[in-house]
């Protein structure tokens, strides 16, 4: 798996853990499934339980991110950034796989 969640992705990640008081054992789950406008879409989500045999485990800038290998396919070479400014705020996915985005940036076909 080469998914890379960058030092601002993560501290975002760990500050909604902290706010949320999910505990120390808390991972990022990232995933592909079907829907959004291009065909797929990007899934961010929490997760405590490991799945030794479908995910891919990395450890990114102290927090543990878990990829099932279904969706490892898709998102291999993209990198999750937190984005701040005036106009929006979120994450964006920089995927090198991606045919065609949508511009509300959470869908894309492959």
């Amino acid at each position: 798996m080469s998914i890379n969640v960058t030092e601002k992705a993560v501290g975002e990640i760990k500050r909604v853990i902290s706010e949320q008081s999910m505990g120390e054992n808390m991972c990022l789950r990232i995933g592909v499934a079907g829907g959004g406008c291009s065909g797929f879409q990007y899934a961010l989500g929490f997760d405590e339980k490991v799945d030794d045999v479908n995910d891919l485990v990395t450890e990114q800038h102290g927090i543990k991110v878990l990829v099932d290998k279904k969706s490892d396919l898709f998102l291999d070479g993209t990198t999750i950034d937190f984005y701040e400014g005036l106009e929006k705020r979120g994450f964006t996915f920089e995927n090198p796989n991606a045919v065609k985005s949508c511009g509300c940036g959470s869908s894309f076909s492959a």
